[in-house]
């Protein structure tokens, strides 16, 4: 369903390209936005309207100027030109306190919520007078806004004790209750269960209905063809375009976003809650149209290459942080692992990639024990790890070319001495293979997040690992580069490599796998062939609950 049907056509005389025709003045309006950082130009010239009662969907690279133009109108930052305009009245924040009292607010997906306070505490907080209100009258007041909105928390509450998706309800009625007349969500879903997603969907289009101006930041373009009304896209600092989101497509989105078609990974489409299987866009590998297993041709346990059986893990206090988990994985399959963050999936990717020992169970690689043991020799049985953070993976003070070799060492040594010939041809190799836009010699703290991530793939993936562990590999990173890694990582698994997954990206888990495994609490709770996926169930057990779904 998209949210932009009834979406007026035309274009008010001196608006930007795509603005609703006969709509009346935009709430917020740039002019001639400017941003510097010394030398770098973050913003230039940006022309941009956000009117009452509609999404907006801001759209863009890492480094596109998204941000900062958030920070401009939260107050945060201020702009070097131009202007900045709020119901008709120019408006020159100086900090957040000045952006809210003009009816501007913020939700980041890092909540900013005291978890020890109640909902109507946290609604309150730091607001001039609050402590010395009327409790009775506060908590009226909050549910007041809550009820008029139709958001639905629970005034006492404590917000420890209460759901990601309700803890982001609680952000945005602190905003509402702030008398917000815009709303800016920065990646509002990247935590969120499919039924949290859905919900907070419904709330942006009841505070469109409302009259509500509301800007989305999101990488998910999905996302934007369901909720929003016009798209502007960001590239460079500058506006590259907009359009109204009938009118697009999100080939287009991509294409404007990079500036070049990207290859987007489209294995699966969720159609009424359940994966069918459609076309790939990207161009991966045709190995299995060239012979290799067929999806249908259910591996058997003997055919396991990674066995883990019954794995658990305490912390010092006792507490389970790992549960009797078991799963096979197989060659030439790439299984995702869906879960929440915190419940349990960043402690099994440090066991499988030798980072943390277990306290129960055991791990088998090939058949053999490798629970235990250390990074060093599981890379040396084939083990390729992608970490979650890409910046621990590498050393940003060394060069590119050193930073191709780190795992590695091994292979460019000579009676204890590194043959620097070796492993500069080898890095010249990997850089034009793995398309990172930087020389051998440039220091990596000075590349992009998605160039260092080309450089840990490379490292890692140039030894053609038997099985690979992909911690949120995307995270962070733009279009462009997340379909590289989305191909790539097919790749591995078409060329028959084993391949886990875990990401918090559901879209990126259902696109990519051949199965799903969902996790809560510590607990293995689903095991889900691709071909049997309904969402909304994987939705609910991501939230604890239902039993075991074992498929296929």
């Amino acid at each position: 369903m998209s949210g932009s049907a009834g979406a007026p056509t035309g274009t008010p005389a001196g608006a930007p390209a795509g603005a609703p025709a006969g709509a009346p003045d935009p709430f917020v309006s740039l002019r001639g936005v400017t941003k510097r950082f010394g030398s770098l130009t973050a913003l230039a010239d940006v022309d941009l309207d956000v009117h009452a009662g509609e999404v907006l969907a801001l759209l863009g690279e890492n480094g596109a100027g998204k941000t900062t133009l958030t920070k401009i109108l939260y107050g945060l930052y201020q702009a070097d030109e131009g202007q900045v305009t709020v119901a008709g009245r120019p408006a020159a924040f100086r900090s957040p306190a000045d952006a809210i009292a003009s009816g501007v607010g913020l939700v980041t997906q890092h909540f900013s919520l005291v978890p020890s306070l109640t909902v109507v505490e946290n609604v309150v907080l730091g607001r001039e007078g609050g402590a010395i209100l009327d409790r009775a009258k506060l908590e009226a007041s909050v549910l007041a806004t809550a009820e008029r909105y139709g958001l639905d928390v629970a005034p006492r509450a404590r917000v420890r004790a209460m759901s990601v998706g309700a803890q982001q309800r609680v952000e945005i009625l602190k905003a509402l209750h702030r008398d917000c007349k815009l709303l800016i969500l920065d990646e509002p879903t990247a935590v969120l269960t499919p039924q949290d997603s859905e919900r907070l969907f419904e709330t942006l289009e009841g505070l469109r209905a409302q009259g509500l101006a509301v800007i989305i930041i999101t990488h998910k373009l999905r996302e934007v063809m369901r909720v929003s009304q016009r798209v502007a896209v960001l590239r460079g600092g500058r506006v590259a375009g907009e359009r109204r989101t009938a009118d697009a497509s999100e080939a287009e989105l991509a294409r404007l976003m990079i500036g070049r078609d990207a290859a987007l990974v489209e294995r699966r489409a969720v159609v009424g809650g359940v994966a069918e299987a459609t076309q790939t866009v990207a161009e991966t590998s045709s190995a299995r149209a060239q012979g290799a297993p067929a999806q249908d041709q259910a591996p058997t346990a003997s055919t396991a290459l990674l066995e883990v059986r019954d794995l658990s893990l305490s912390d010092r206090r006792g507490v389970k942080l790992l549960d009797s988990v078991s799963f096979d994985l197989h060659p030439g399959e790439l299984v995702g692992v869906a879960a929440v963050a915190g419940n349990g999936q960043s402690e099994l990717v440090s066991i499988l990639t030798g980072m943390t020992k277990p306290t129960a169970g055991q791990v088998r690689l090939g058949g053999r024990t490798v629970s235990g043991l250390p990074p060093k020799r599981l890379t040396q049985l084939g083990v390729g790890r992608i970490p979650e953070d890409r910046f621990e993976a590498v050393v940003g003070q060394l060069t590119v070319r050193e930073n191709l070799a780190l795992e590695h060492l091994d292979a460019f040594t000579t009676a204890g001495h590194l043959a620097g010939g070796k492993m500069a041809a080898e890095a010249d190799r990997l850089i034009a293979e793995y398309q990172v836009k930087a020389k051998p010699t440039d220091l990596v703290r000075t590349l992009s997040g998605g160039n260092i991530q080309k450089i840990v793939l490379a490292r890692t993936l140039s030894r053609d690992p038997r099985f690979v562990v992909a911690a949120q590999p995307t995270r962070g990173l733009d279009v462009g580069a997340t379909a590289y890694v989305h191909q790539r990582l097919l790749e591995q698994r078409d060329r028959g490599a084993a391949v886990l997954l875990v990401s918090e990206d559901l879209d990126e888990v259902l696109r990519l796998s051949d199965r799903v495994l969902v996790m809560y609490g510590g607990r293995l709770v689903g095991d889900i062939s691709a071909d049997d996926v309904d969402v909304q169930r994987i939705g609910l057990l991501m939230a604890g609950e239902g039993a075991l779904a074992a498929h296929g």
